[in-house]
């Protein structure tokens, strides 16, 4: 058979597999909090996976090996960033937020947790928090159809429009009638494919060279990338070659944890509080040792490539192809067909995260917070459902054309929602004074310093002022507005604190005692 014929296989065995998990995961559907939010019986390994696969996406094996092969290590930074904020997401989000969503109305999207945190009754944070979430979330599953289209393009030689109906089409099936559950799932078999492939891959790389020892002297002393990158003496330095401000920006990619919403939801939907502490050990492992191995894929690769003249990088301009391309020249085509899925895996789920969190913004937060509050489970799982249809089908008109500028506004939705809710999120868990004005008034300022600052090179206005990334001076400008609109305005309520002291209490109890029944405990709080 030929390569292809087996790459077409391993991928049919992944795709069959995603849309038997999605038909497992429609038979636990029983209400509408189940669809949006598993029932809140998330497994912290579930958890942790499905957070990291769907937050990684194709950057993990495509975008960082191929800016560290060109490079050198200056390129780390950004890594070094987001490994430290998706720690300290874990650590200072994920146990609050986990008690504070059931205490506070049983919340299960971040526009109904900011809403019944602060008695909201203007409805501005819940209608701001989700127009940021449908505005960026669309774009962001445009990039992923974009994405996975070029990848069948380049893969399987196949139509760039065909590539796009395959993945869309798999991805909002299993999303469509499984919902949170699915996508948790499916994330978890695709984070553990990212996984085995960016630990396999190099290993064997290494294995198969007849000098090992050169991936730590090649690229200082040799051009590769068949000629055209320079030898660079500097390629182990951190520090060579990379400004203060750039360093400070990719740092800042890490400060966007607190605010992304497909990510944050996992912690809404563990079994109990104490489960954060696992999901940390679990998350922050997986990702670390995936960087190592997407490190260590641009590491051996000058060598590699460089060493044999017979083989070469398919992609010889960005060289964000290093990992597939190793990958095909490594293993049986059946083996390198299911290492080939690592690419699509990262795709899909991030593109069925995205769009449940859409859906639920659609039908939670606007349909059912302002329209009809009353609606019947089975009708609010119908419109869910109806609704990822929908924003699959704007997303696919957006992602038609191959060199769209979506792809642009990937970095730029991130910022988005870091400096719009991440400052908010924070400011939500652990300052008692904050209130809604502050809430409100701080995630609008974000969101338009961001927008402004950010928004302009992505439709190829102007350069970004300093060359410095948007999260930053978005997230300066949230905290400082709402710190202070929230001290020029009334404090919150007696009911709003005392439910903030009992979080505060249920938090802490859950650290001391693991076993502790968090919806039980909720409920006994909330009736003293």
């Amino acid at each position: 058979m030929s390569e292809h014929t087996w790459f077409l296989i391993a991928m049919g065995a992944y795709l069959v597999a995603m849309l038997a998990i999605g038909l497992f995961s429609f038979r636990k559907n029983d209400e509408y909090e189940d669809y949006m939010l598993g029932g809140r019986g998330l497994h912290p390994f579930v958890a942790a996976m499905s957070a990291g696969a769907s937050d990684m996406s194709g950057w993990l094996l495509m975008g960082l090996p191929g800016a560290l092969y060109m490079s050198g290590f200056s390129e780390m930074w950004m890594a070094i960033g987001l490994l430290v904020g998706a720690a300290v997401n874990w650590k200072i989000t994920a146990p609050r937020l986990r008690s504070y969503t059931e205490m506070a109305n049983n919340s299960i999207t971040v526009p109904s947790f900011f809403e019944n945190r602060f008695h909201d009754r203007t409805r501005i944070l819940r209608v701001s928090a989700s127009l940021v979430i449908l505005v960026f979330f669309t774009f962001y599953v445009a990039s992923g159809m974009v994405a996975g289209g070029k990848y069948f393009q380049s893969t399987f030689e196949s139509g760039y429009i065909t590539g796009i109906l395959i993945i869309a089409g798999v991805t909002v099936v299993y999303t469509f009638v499984g919902g949170f559950l699915a996508v948790s799932l499916t994330d978890t078999v695709q984070g553990v494919i990212m996984f085995i492939s960016l630990l396999l891959v190099p290993v064997m790389a290494l294995i198969t060279m007849d000098d090992p020892g050169a991936i730590f002297t090649y690229q200082l002393d040799n051009a590769y990338g068949l000629g055209s990158i320079d030898p660079n003496k500097h390629w182990f330095s951190l520090f060579t070659g990379v400004s203060f401000v750039t360093i400070i920006s990719n740092l800042a990619w890490g400060l966007g944890y607190f605010g992304q919403p497909h990510i944050i939801v996992r912690f809404m939907a563990l079994r109990k509080t104490s489960d954060a502490r696992s999901g940390m050990v679990y998350g922050v492992g997986w990702m670390f040792l995936c960087m190592v191995g997407a490190v260590f894929v641009a590491i051996i690769g000058p060598a590699f490539f460089g060493m044999d003249p017979n083989i070469a990088i398919t992609d010889q301009s960005s060289f964000e192809t290093i990992f597939l391309d190793m990958g095909r020249i490594l293993f049986h085509p059946l083996i390198a067909g299911l290492v080939l899925t690592a690419v699509l895996a990262a795709i899909m789920s991030t593109i069925s995260s995205q769009l449940l969190v859409v859906s639920s913004a659609l039908i939670e937060d606007i349909y059912k917070g302002l329209i009809n509050k009353t609606a019947s489970d089975n009708s609010l799982k119908m419109l869910s459902r109806i609704s990822v249809v929908v924003v699959a089908l704007i997303a696919f008109v957006l992602a038609r054309d191959p060199d769209s500028a979506v792809l642009k506004l990937v970095e730029f939705a991130w910022a988005g929602f870091g400096a719009s809710f991440g400052p908010v999120v924070l400011g939500a868990l652990y300052w008692r004074r904050l209130n809604a004005p502050g809430a409100a008034a701080g995630m609008i300022a974000g969101a338009v310093v961001a927008f402004i600052w950010g928004g302009l090179p992505a439709f190829e206005v102007m350069d970004k002022p300093f060359g410095l990334y948007e999260m930053v001076p978005g997230v300066l400008a949230n905290v400082i507005v709402m710190v202070i609109v929230t001290n020029m305005t009334k404090p919150p309520s007696k009911e709003v604190t005392d439910t903030f002291d009992a979080v505060t209490k249920l938090t802490k109890v859950a650290e001391r005692n693991p076993d502790q029944d968090i919806e039980r405990a909720a409920d006994a709080m909330s009736n003293k």
